[in-house]
């Protein structure tokens, strides 16, 4: 089912199902502030192999929250570094990896390696989601190898009846991606530049390292 948030009876019924949806272990695709997301719930495992299945790759999955705080029950200790680095690029198109608490019981897809790459997006339609679901295995919703969607009707024509609920935003997306900041070493280290420049990162963390070249 696919609901237009655009018209406000559509968008409070899309975002209802796309919770429910999320509950019982489905998958919804929802607008965020830098591409289509498919998204599952974080800590039901089968929901994130049937994502990754959808998409037809296997690497790790992002978590997607809908607040700081959520973050906080993540994570066993946060750098000095990555709480500025939220603090001044949250929500927004900032991902970074840390290392999760021990006790968290989830499978991304990344065979238990303890990191994970977390994001707060800034989009109501996202936030709102995410905020009455908790934390959400979330990557692009495209098929492995095809284009990335600018509508959820062009993700739809990708992933078809896999997911059930699909959000469709008002905002034609193309825009660049998250940038991908690693925080699990001693040295901050940008894996993959983005929406955030370089330079907007070491305003806040000057020892930032840009990514290696090949």
């Amino acid at each position: 089912m696919l609901y237009d948030c655009g018209k406000p009876d559509e968008r409070e019924q899309g975002i209802a199902a796309a919770v429910e949806a999320v509950q019982r272990g489905d998958l919804v695709v929802m607008p965020t502030d830098t591409v289509y997301g498919i998204g599952a719930d974080a800590f039901k495992t089968w929901a994130v192999r049937s994502l990754l299945n959808a998409k037809e790759r296997d690497s790790p999955t992002p978590v997607l929250v809908g607040s700081r705080q959520t973050l906080d029950g993540l994570v066993y200790t946060l750098s000095s570094a990555a709480q500025d680095l939220v603090e001044a690029f949250w929500p927004g198109a900032l991902t970074i990896i840390v290392r999760h608490a021990p006790s968290l019981q989830w499978d991304l897809g990344d065979g238990g390696s303890g990191t994970v790459a977390v994001r707060m997006p800034l989009h109501p339609v996202a936030l709102e989601v995410l905020r009455q679901t908790g934390p959400m295995a979330v990557s692009s919703a495209n098929k492995a190898g095809h284009p990335l969607p600018r509508t959820a009707e062009e993700a739809r024509d990708q992933l078809g009846y896999s997911v059930s609920v699909y959000l469709e935003s008002q905002q034609f997306l193309d825009l660049p991606p998250s940038t991908i900041v690693d925080l699990t070493g001693e040295t901050p280290t940008v894996l993959r530049p983005g929406a955030i420049s370089l330079e907007r990162l070491r305003e806040v963390v000057p020892s930032i390292q840009a990514p290696e070249t090949p």
